[in-house]
C-alpha cells in the first residue's frame, strides 16, 4: 500500500475514536443522568441487531466462539470496564491509565503477530502517554485502586481485541457489516443483564434523550465501528491502537467548544504530542512506481 493510501486509511480510521470522544458531550448534554451502562447497551445492541437484520448472516463453525470472544473484548467487557474506571477515577486519570493500551498491543503483537518492536514504537508510546497526561490530567487528581484496576483491564481488553482481530481477520466471504454486527450484538447482549441488574430502566425518556441514544447507536457504534474494523483489516495493529488517542483529543476540543472548558498552554502542548505520537506510529508505505530503466538499456532505446 502506498504512503498516500496508508495516510487516507489512517485518517478515515481515526474518525472512529474521534466520534467516541464525543460520547462525554452527548452523555452529559443529551442523556438521562447516571446511566452509563444503559448508554453502552443501547449504543451496541440496536446497531448490532440492525446489521444482523440487514446482512442475515450468522457465524459458522469456529467463528461462533471467535465472534463471542471478539464481541466481549472489543465491546462488552471494554465498555463495562471503561465506565467502571470512570466512576472511580477522575476523567483525566482514567484516560491516562488507558494509554497503556498501545504498549500492550506492542507486546501482544510481537508474540501473536510476529511484529517487530522498533525503537520508534517505544518512543511513540512514551510521547503519547505524556501527551494524554498533559491533555487531560487535572490538578489534585485522586487515585482509586478499583478504578485503576478497571482501567488497566479495559486497556488489556481492547488491546487483546485489536490483536486478535488482526490475527483472525474475517471469515472468507463475510463482509465488514456482518463482521461488525456480530461483535456489536455479542457486546450488547453481554451488557444487557449487567445494565438491568445495576441500573434498571429509566421511568421516562425525553425526545432529547432519544436523540442522544440514536446518535450513540447509529454514529457512535454502527458507523464508527464499521470504520474501525475496516481500518484494523488494513493497518498494523499498533498503528490502529495509537489512533485511539484521537478520543481524548476530540473530547477535549469539544469540551472547549461547547462546554466552556478552558485550554491551557500545557494542554495544547499535550495535543501536539498526541498527534506526534500517532504520526510516529503510522506505517510508512512504499511508492510502487516502476523503477527507472538501467542506464545502458535506456541508452539502447535511443
Amino acid at each position: 500500500m502506498t504512503s498516500q493510501r496508508l495516510a487516507a486509511t489512517s485518517a478515515l480510521t481515526a474518525l472512529a475514536p474521534a466520534v467516541w470522544g464525543s460520547t462525554y458531550l452527548i452523555t452529559t448534554e443529551f442523556l438521562p443522568p447516571d446511566r452509563p451502562l444503559l448508554a453502552s447497551t443501547l449504543r451496541a445492541l440496536p446497531a448490532g441487531l440492525l446489521l444482523l437484520l440487514m446482512t442475515r448472516t450468522l457465524p459458522r463453525g469456529i467463528w461462533w466462539w471467535r465472534a463471542v470472544v471478539l464481541g466481549v473484548l472489543n465491546i462488552g467487557a471494554f465498555f463495562y470496564l471503561l465506565f467502571l474506571a470512570a466512576y472511580h477515577l477522575p476523567g483525566g486519570v482514567a484516560a491516562l491509565v488507558m494509554t497503556i493500551q498501545p504498549m500492550i498491543v506492542l507486546l501482544l503483537g510481537s508474540a501473536l503477530l510476529k511484529d517487530r518492536i522498533q525503537p520508534v514504537h517505544l518512543v511513540a508510546c512514551l510521547v503519547g502517554a505524556v501527551g494524554v497526561a498533559l491533555l487531560v490530567l487535572q490538578p489534585h487528581a485522586g487515585l482509586d485502586g478499583v478504578g485503576v484496576l478497571a482501567g488497566l483491564l479495559g486497556a488489556l481488553s481492547m488491546a487483546s481485541g485489536i490483536v486478535l482481530t488482526k490475527r483472525w481477520g474475517r471469515p472468507e466471504g463475510v463482509g465488514l457489516l456482518t463482521f461488525t454486527g456480530w461483535q456489536l450484538t455479542v457486546g450488547g447482549l453481554v451488557l444487557l443483564p449487567v445494565t438491568l441488574a445495576g441500573e434498571g430502566l429509566p421511568d421516562h425518556l425525553t425526545w432529547t434523550n432519544v436523540g442522544g441514544f440514536a446518535y450513540l447507536s447509529v454514529i457512535g457504534a454502527l458507523i464508527a465501528y464499521v470504520l474501525w474494523f475496516r481500518g484494523l483489516s488494513r493497518l498494523p495493529a499498533l498503528a490502529a491502537s495509537f489512533l485511539s488517542f484521537a478520543s481524548p483529543l476530540c473530547a477535549t476540543v469539544l469540551g472547549y467548544l461547547f462546554l466552556d472548558e478552558t485550554l491551557r498552554p500545557l494542554q495544547l502542548l499535550g495535543a501536539a504530542a498526541v498527534v506526534g505520537a500517532v504520526v510516529l506510529a503510522q506505517p510508512r508505505g512504499r511508492d510502487r512506481r516502476p523503477a527507472p530503466a538501467p542506464p545502458e538499456r535506456a541508452a539502447s532505446r535511443v
